[in-house]
C-alpha cells in the first residue's frame, strides 16, 4: 500500500489549479459556501475532467480521498 500522504496543494496541482497558499484560500473564498447537500464533484466551477477525477477517488476511496474530504469541507463551511 502507498503510503503517499497527499497535501492540499498536491491536489490543487493534480486539478491544474494554482496551488500556493493564497490561490487555495482564494478558491476556497470565492466558492464557497457550496449548498447544503451538494457533492463537492457536482459543483458547477468545476471542468468534466476535475469532475470526473474528484468523484473517481472518492468513490474509490483512493489515495486523494482524504485531502478532497477536507476540500468538501473548507467549502461547505
Amino acid at each position: 500500500m502507498d503510503s503517499l500522504m497527499h497535501t492540499m496543494p498536491n491536489l490543487f496541482d493534480q486539478l491544474g489549479l494554482p496551488s500556493d497558499e493564497a490561490s487555495i484560500s482564494q478558491f476556497i473564498a470565492t466558492h464557497s459556501p457550496l449548498p447544503h447537500g451538494l457533492p463537492l464533484a457536482d459543483a458547477a466551477f468545476w471542468t468534466d475532467s476535475q469532475k470526473a477525477f474528484l468523484r473517481d477517488e472518492i468513490l474509490n476511496d483512493a489515495d486523494w480521498a482524504e485531502v478532497i474530504d477536507m476540500l468538501n469541507a473548507a467549502l461547505h463551511i
